[in-house]
């Protein structure tokens, strides 16, 4: 299993079934700025860079995009402040639906934007992903931030 905890960053978790094989980013921002995939040195810092990557992992063993299926988390806006209603949480969500849109993967499962934290366990031979919504509290003890 692995896991993670959101805030504005997304996790998308990939999985081909019939491989057994999947595969997880926790993305900071959208772009990576132009920055061609393969060479982005924090490649997996970025929605775009890191989905782009996955894919490319998942064409090296040999599975086609048709088999894989997606789910997106996170994307929060926590601390109640976007400029011009476009955060970073949004910005993120919306990157990471647009590529998987146009690389024709089927996005199936969502749980993202709001208020809330998230911590979610991804298990990457079966896809499967266990969420637990953290308030602005309790994402920040999880986070390690003494609570005031």
């Amino acid at each position: 299993m692995v896991s993670t905890l959101l805030g504005s960053c997304v996790a998308v978790a990939m999985v081909s079934r019939t491989s057994c094989v999947g595969a997880i980013c926790h993305a900071f921002l959208p772009s990576c700025r132009g920055a061609v995939h393969s060479v982005c040195p924090e490649q997996f810092r970025h929605v775009e860079c890191a989905i782009n990557g996955m894919l490319d992992e998942f064409g090296r063993r040999g599975i086609l995009r048709g088999g894989i299926e997606a789910k997106i988390f996170g994307g929060a806006e926590m601390f109640g402040f976007s400029e011009g209603g476009r955060g970073v949480g949004k910005q993120n969500i919306a990157m990471a639906r647009r590529i998987l849109a146009a690389e024709g993967i089927q996005v199936t499962a969502t749980d993202v934007g709001g208020a809330d934290g998230r911590k979610i366990l991804f298990c990457p031979h079966t896809g499967e992903v266990f969420l637990k919504r953290l308030d602005r509290m309790a994402y920040r003890q999880a986070r390690g931030y003494m609570a005031t």
